[in-house]
């Protein structure tokens, strides 16, 4: 039996996959396996993932979106741990063995994530290591007071007891996308959680559904409806719990500044939104409070000046 599952979830990025495979089996000191979850693929994804012969387990299906591929890949594993990662990202040779370690030094946790290196296509370093701040013991508190924001670590850094994820339940299907946010969102109020300060993977920084480096409008618009849907599971897994808890969007600082960018109503004052930047319960480091704060306020600017900008219709 393994120690480990690995589950890769991939659609249409047949030209990254190979990468993402070989880190996965190039893993030293735990004894894993791979499942290779193809959600639909148009591209030569199949070819590569077929090419790997009996070495990783594939698994094709129709297109369903990226929760569904990670809790086929889950049904399917064997081990009592769950290592994720997303097909464009690959992972160090010792990565495995760090989050096995960490697991076994703390029997209660249920969630052990790392740092991801941000890499460009062509190999080049992007910026530090995400998430910045690192959490860690019982979030829920945190959470709570946050309206579920923290900086939390993408799918590729994730790794989660199967106990716990059974607690949990599978993704809802309705994430499409960003799948990761119910594993950070929801197994924090289960089972403590661990960070690691290494960089133990590296996360690809290219044009896909979600990565911009400044939202448009209507990105900004698609991760508030993320955002709201997120909300709303959780606390209908807290409901169901029978947990008395609960998150709230007016405490979610990114969003309370999305309603501004946007001019959505109900839309907080400037001077509000800079205070709860500057006390926002989601991110640990004031620092990097005063930091974020000071951010929001160059993109209003910014927002101002090319709404400006625009020449008024005749």
């Amino acid at each position: 039996m393994p120690q480990i599952s690995v589950i890769i979830n991939n659609y249409n990025y047949g030209q990254f996959l190979a990468t993402a495979i070989d880190s996965a089996l190039a893993q030293r000191g735990v004894t894993a396996e791979v499942i290779v979850v193809d959600d639909g693929s148009t591209d030569g994804s199949e070819t590569v993932i077929r090419s790997y012969g009996d070495r990783i387990r594939p698994v094709f299906q129709a297109n369903a979106g990226q929760a569904q591929a990670i809790n086929t890949g889950v049904s399917l594993a064997r081990a009592p741990l769950l290592a994720f990662l997303d097909a464009d990202d690959w992972w160090q040779d010792d990565k495995l063995a760090a989050v096995a370690e960490a697991f076994d030094k703390a029997p209660k946790a249920g969630l052990v994530y790392h740092r991801l290196q941000p890499v460009y296509s062509d190999g080049q370093c992007a910026f530090s290591a995400i998430p910045r701040s690192l959490c860690e013991g019982d979030l829920a508190p945190r959470l709570l007071r946050s309206g579920g924001l923290w900086p939390f670590p993408m799918t590729s850094s994730l790794c989660v007891r199967r106990s716990v994820w059974d607690r949990a339940g599978d993704i809802p299907e309705t994430l499409r996308i960003s799948a990761d946010a119910w594993i950070a969102g929801v197994l924090p109020f289960i089972a403590p959680v661990v960070a690691l300060p290494d960089a133990l993977g590296c996360y690809r920084i290219h044009n896909n559904t979600w990565y911009r480096s400044k939202d448009d409008a209507q990105m900004l618009a698609r991760r508030m409806k993320h955002w709201e849907e997120t909300v709303r599971m959780t606390n209908q897994y807290l409901s169901q719990e029978g947990r008395p808890e609960r998150i709230w969007l007016k405490n979610h600082f990114d969003y309370r500044v999305g309603q501004v960018r946007l001019g959505r109503p109900g839309a907080p004052g400037i001077v509000p939104l800079i205070w709860q930047g500057l006390t926002h319960a989601g991110e640990p480091d004031p620092l990097r409070r005063l930091r974020n704060t000071l951010f929001m306020l160059r993109e209003l600017r910014q927002d101002r000046a090319e709404s400006r900008a625009v020449p008024k219709s005749a």
